[in-house]
């Protein structure tokens, strides 16, 4: 597939009970196969029409499979196909039906609901992964309780449509030959049936940031998705073609009240499989060839060598680090958080490394620059393995970020990307670095890193946050740059005085400290 047939095959979806503007639903849905016309979708907005006493809704996290009769006879299902041919024949696809109020520069028509599919191990993942005590929540257009429910999250509905759609041949693989930054393309309607002749078939771009579950049923990804496109697919490349991995379940996501930044998707994988476990393959089912062979990968190694990085537990607080030697971390005075001796964590390949590290060196509170050095008390490399740090920097270049934010404590760090947005000089060297990668709380002394090659840039700080609303900004934040401590860390190297070599981090000159006087004002991730 390319961009346009990934364009080609995404619908909106619109639910109501005999077409009342009223009850009007609306989200993203994917063509999966088009020869028979069938179509996979969000399943949760199909929860407002269940029928009877609630029952079903209830226990919905305890049922596999939900079929036509559990809903109203009144639920009326329409899918929209964007026709490009139709809007370029008529330039902005404005002529007298238009202004007579009907749709244009679409295929409308109505669909059958064939079932409802629940994805047994994505919710499992989800509940493992999101603990009620973190205040984790999911934007699904839906009540409070419905959304932070993984029950209702794991649901996705299989349609039938009932018209002419779009010949596009659909291309799935399963999640296991994706890693961690992976591009990615996210695709989907904003907005719903609003004006879907101009946002059906929207595209974001980003990387995987984080994969969970048996087959990858979890996926993270920073691509940037907004309301309306949950239902949408999610596609990865692979040798220069775009093949479907996932359908998007919420756009946003919140930490105790911190906006993630990141989309949370299914893997079509885990989908497929639970439709064909769940004996109810009949009818246009059939066709699809729910065979596991067919949505199979074969893994693929990392392209580019990442610096490995740690968790850093100092007890009330925790963040992220990075592995500078065979035993020295980097990370941030307020992860270290006063702290003598902290717990280090590492995750590396299948297998997770525990382990105690001592706190050597911690900036005073005044200093600008938020730095501590720890020293594990086991070597974690065993031969090389020590990150290349750059010289220099490129404004607009794209980089990586690496942290224990998102789902880091439970399945290793997250990996998010965006641009180097700025830099900031003082006497011709960098002192600053802001990048638009998406960071969480977790994320602070996480590195920063050259996308391209994967060297070393900067050290995560801090990001935004607006003191009048609390509210926080994922796609700014601030990092120190390797330029500021690669000639400490050479002279504690050559000298083994940790004291001599990181002193000068305290002693900077004001200039340096109105570049960070936002300090006290920034979110401590």
């Amino acid at each position: 597939m390319d961009l346009q047939d990934v364009e080609k095959c995404c619908c909106v979806v619109t639910l109501t009970e005999d077409f009342s503007a009223q009850e009007l639903v609306s989200f993203s849905g994917i063509l999966i196969h088009s020869r028979t016309g069938t179509v996979i979708c969000t399943g949760l907005p199909f929860f407002r029409f269940i029928i009877g006493d609630k029952t079903i809704s209830n226990n919905a996290s305890r049922r596999r499979v939900l079929l036509r009769h559990s809903f109203s006879a009144k639920l009326k299902i329409a899918i929209q196909f964007t026709s490009p041919s139709y809007v370029e024949a008529n330039g902005c696809g404005v002529d007298k039906r238009c202004q007579l109020g009907e749709s244009h520069g679409k295929l409308e028509h109505e669909a059958e609901l064939l079932m409802l599919v629940n994805c047994m191990e994505f919710q499992k993942t989800l509940r493992a992964l999101f603990g009620q005590a973190e205040g984790w929540r999911f934007y699904g257009d839906m009540d409070d309780d419905l959304v932070r429910n993984a029950g209702y999250l794991s649901w996705f509905a299989v349609l039938k449509t009932g018209g002419p759609h779009p010949d596009v041949a659909v291309s799935r693989r399963g999640s296991l030959f994706l890693r961690k930054g992976s591009p990615v393309v996210a695709c989907g309607s904003p907005f719903g049936s609003l004006c879907a002749d101009l946002f059906n078939g929207s595209v974001s771009r980003g990387v995987i940031s984080n994969l969970a579950g048996e087959d990858d049923a979890v996926i993270l990804t920073d691509a940037r998705c907004l309301p309306g496109t949950e239902g949408g697919g999610l596609f990865a490349a692979e040798d220069e073609r775009l093949h479907l991995i996932g359908v998007i379940v919420s756009p946003f996501g919140w930490k105790a009240n911190e906006w993630i930044g990141l989309t949370l998707v299914c893997s079509v994988r885990s989908i497929l499989g639970d439709l064909a476990r769940s004996g109810e393959i009949r009818g246009p089912l059939r066709d699809l060839g729910l065979r596991p062979a067919e949505i199979a990968a074969t893994p693929k190694a990392d392209t580019v060598r990442y610096p490995i990085v740690c968790l850093v537990d100092s007890g009330r607080q925790w963040g992220s680090g990075i592995l500078v030697t065979s035993d020295l971390i980097l990370t941030c005075r307020h992860v270290v958080d006063g702290e003598s001796t902290v717990r280090l964590r590492f995750h590396r390949a299948d297998r997770v490394f525990d382990g105690f590290g001592d706190v050597l060196f911690s900036t005073k509170v005044q200093s600008p620059y938020d730095v501590a050095v720890v020293r594990s008390r086991e070597s974690i490399l065993d031969g090389g393995g020590c990150p290349r740090m750059a010289h220099a920097f490129q404004i607009g270049e794209r980089v990586l970020v690496s942290g224990y934010g998102g789902l880091g404590r439970r399945c290793g760090p997250s990996l998010t990307g965006g641009v180097l947005s700025k830099v900031v000089a003082v006497q011709g060297r960098a002192v600053m670095l802001q990048t638009t990668c998406a960071v969480q709380a977790g994320t602070s002394g996480g590195p920063v890193l050259r996308a391209s090659t994967g060297e070393l840039l900067g050290m995560v700080s801090s990001n935004a946050r607006d003191m009048s609303t609390e509210a926080t900004y994922p796609h700014l934040n601030f990092c120190v740059p390797m330029s500021v401590l690669r000639d400490p860390l050479l002279r504690f190297k050559q000298s083994g005085d940790v004291t001599a070599a990181f002193d000068v981090l305290d002693g900077v000159e004001e200039k340096v400290r109105r570049v960070w006087r936002l300090q006290d004002n920034q979110s401590k991730l």
